[in-house]
């Protein structure tokens, strides 16, 4: 038997955040050995809402770029930029023909993005859903890391392969590989620093609402010192009226490394003052070596696009394979 497969990607839109980091990026980098991990740059999402043109292709390699400084390894992943494979836009044409409108509509994240957009909203979010399907299905995922967020998207793409393999196949044959969810509980959430109650994001208008990646110490420092708290003295977890409590003392203890219950002890009697520079130096030196790393990528371009290269030659294998049998499986002819 050999390993199972992942899939994950992120959006180039903006820098990545610690919410990516510590909800996703850290944790694929933590089980990587144990699979085998197919880690694209979904630019394809990325313009579901109105985009710059100008910076797409430069932010896309900013993200392969962030994926190698944050501990993704050649040996264990494939890294690809997901419009570099004709194959995700061909397998979402052929998912929207057998998915019923109302499945997209009910969509949570569509509603909420398009109450943002009003009349613009355009197509491509409310088909999302089923980008994000093909995604998976290409690669015969057997898990797929999810935040709680997007755990709705990955229920649809269930339903899409139960709905296509009753269709096209059967239950000896199945055209299309059932995925697993793949969540880890601790910092799957991490919270804006401005409203502990609503998720940290690239989209939030207020940069003092995250941190960057690659911010610097004194953007650090000053993030974190305004960062919004109670009046309360001590510290602590599991109080929910204390959203930004909980917030950042587990931002301090999934950056720390520490158990949640030494973190409790130790923070117990701090106040604000004394907790915010705590938190700040630990974020700082986390931080240090992924942006010392990703420095040195982005200096040598002809070494990540090698990268790219090397990972879409070997996605686009396996995704034309997946493509190729759901073809046949709904009745196309086959090129001559």
């Amino acid at each position: 038997m050999g390993k199972q497969r992942i899939l994950s990607g992120v959006q180039p839109t903006g820098n990545l955040h610690l919410g990516n980091y510590l909800g996703a990026i850290r944790n694929w980098v933590e089980v990587q050995q144990q699979y085998d991990n197919y880690f694209c740059v979904v630019d394809l999402h990325a313009i579901t809402v109105p985009h710059d043109p100008k910076t797409l292709a430069e932010n896309s390699y900013k993200i392969a770029a962030l994926y190698l400084a944050c501990g993704i390894s050649l040996d264990h992943a494939n890294i690809f930029i997901q419009s570099h494979i004709s194959a995700h836009s061909e397998l979402t044409w052929l998912l929207n023909c057998i998915t019923p409108i109302n499945w997209l509509q009910g969509m949570i994240q569509f509603k909420e993005k398009a109450l943002k957009q009003g009349e613009n909203v355009g197509t491509g979010l409310l088909d999302y859903p089923v980008l994000m399907a093909a995604d998976i299905l290409l690669y015969d995922a057997d898990k797929v890391p999810v935040g709680e967020d997007q755990k709705q998207h990955l229920e649809l793409t269930r339903d899409l392969v139960i709905r296509l393999n009753d269709q096209f196949g059967s239950p000896d044959h199945p055209v299309l590989k059932m995925p697993d969810p793949l969540i880890r509980q601790d910092g799957a959430r991490v919270m804006s620093l401005t409203d502990g109650t609503k998720k940290m994001s690239k989209s939030d208008p207020s940069e003092l609402s995250r941190i960057n990646l690659l911010d610097d110490p004194d953007t650090i420092a000053k993030k974190i010192k305004k960062c919004k708290t109670d009046p309360m003295r001590g510290l602590e977890f599991d109080n929910p009226e204390r959203p930004e409590c909980q917030n950042l003392l587990t931002l301090y203890q999934l950056l720390s490394g520490q158990d949640k219950e030494t973190v409790a002890a130790d923070c117990a009697s701090m106040g604000w003052g004394q907790f915010k520079p705590l938190l700040t130096e630990t974020t700082i030196e986390v931080l240090r070596p992924i942006q010392h790393t990703y420095a040195q990528v982005m200096e040598d371009k002809g070494y990540l696009e090698s990268v790219l290269k090397q990972g879409r030659e070997q996605a686009e294998s396996v995704a034309q394979d997946t493509l190729n049998r759901v073809k046949t499986a709904m009745g196309f002819s086959k090129p001559l």
